[in-house]
């Protein structure tokens, strides 16, 4: 039996060890809920949950605007193209400006925000506008969810901003399911801006190889300064995937349509998967049209009424000096295929949610 100097000297050994743990629980961050970890030396804000990659906010040189990039599942599967980043084999290599999850749009005062990549020739860079990271103004993390604000400039070929963008992103988790609120702020700056109807707009996110529609034949695409990209027709062996409106529309029938909500399902190797973008009733051109094609670009583009009408319909969406415009969108990743009722349920709570 230990002598009573033995006894206090254990204790005192106990108290100590107790002290030590409790300073490093109090130090060390938790690795639980939704943690969002800024890195501004990287170009870089990672979105973890529960301490696994969700995605990532990024500004990196090589790209014309910031963006969401890669998207993953609860599962930790990856939903979005690797291409140009991160190559996969077997994905397309076309469209080398759609990456990840972005926000721009086709004709602003004339300039192309979405199609500028680094494969536009220096000769035709004129034509085209650059959305650049400001700061970071915002960043919490959270039980079940976290947010970033950050800022951002829509700049003309000679760096002079016309758009002043401030953005805030709300990420949530929950079992088989990650949702994402992007809600953008523009405000025009010192003169007036037309977002112009264009096809090329606004919301917009490439996906995975998998969860491409299968394609029989080869495509070529123009955009709005005639330049054609190529998009040809590959191995379908486990593509999968299927368009979906609110309008009970399916297939290559969605693009060009209206609808609240649309969705992408499919399976990654045996998993399904379900990708689908809400509207909101607050946001210009609502219901907005689905600028959904198979080859795997999914878009929401309220603005692009004219081209969607067959010019039944016009917008010329405009900003006048120091006005602004709100964008409200929910990006839902599901584990598992869901129904139009899963996605009427996940509309409303939506809208219940952001006003």
């Amino acid at each position: 039996m230990p002598s009573s100097q033995g006894r206090r000297l254990l204790a005192l050994l106990v108290i100590v060890l107790i002290c030590r743990a409790t300073v490093a629980s109090q130090t060390k961050p938790s690795q639980a809920g939704v943690q969002v970890v800024a890195n501004e030396a990287a170009r870089r804000v990672d979105v973890l949950v529960d301490g696994k990659p969700f995605t990532s906010y990024i500004w990196p040189d090589t790209i014309k605007k910031p963006v969401l990039n890669p998207l993953r599942a609860a599962s930790g599967t990856i939903v979005t193209r690797g291409y140009p980043i991160e190559p996969r084999p077997g994905e397309r290599v076309d469209h080398p400006h759609h990456v990840g999850l972005w926000f721009n749009y086709g004709d602003v005062n004339g300039l192309d925000f979405w199609n500028n990549s680094e494969a536009i020739k220096p000769a035709d860079r004129n034509k085209y506008g650059t959305i650049r990271h400001s700061k970071i103004k915002r960043v919490t993390s959270g039980k079940d969810r976290g947010e970033l604000l950050v800022e951002m400039d829509w700049l003309t070929p000679a760096g002079k901003p016309i758009l002043k963008e401030e953005t805030t992103f709300i990420f949530q988790a929950a079992e088989n399911q990650r949702v994402i609120d992007r809600i953008t702020k523009l405000t025009a700056l010192d003169e007036r801006v037309v977002f112009n109807d264009n096809k090329e707009g606004v919301l917009g996110l490439r996906v995975a190889r998998q969860l491409e529609q299968p394609s029989d034949k080869p495509e070529v695409f123009t955009d709005a300064n005639g330049k054609a990209t190529s998009v040809p027709k590959l191995d379908n062996t486990g593509v999968t995937g299927r368009y979906l409106s609110s309008e009970g529309l399916s297939g290559d029938d969605v693009w060009g349509t209206r609808g609240r909500w649309a969705m992408l399902t499919g399976k990654i190797g045996q998993e399904g998967i379900t990708i689908a973008i809400l509207d909101h009733p607050g946001n210009p051109g609502y219901p907005t049209y689905w600028h959904a094609r198979g080859y795997g670009l999914f878009a929401a583009n309220p603005l692009g009424q004219d081209v969607f009408s067959n010019g039944k319909q016009k917008l010329n969406f405009t900003l006048q000096p120091n006005n602004s415009a709100l964008f409200r969108y929910r990006i839902l990743i599901l584990s598992g295929n869901a129904s139009r009722d899963d996605l009427e349920s996940q509309y409303q709570r939506f809208v219940g949610e952001v006003k």
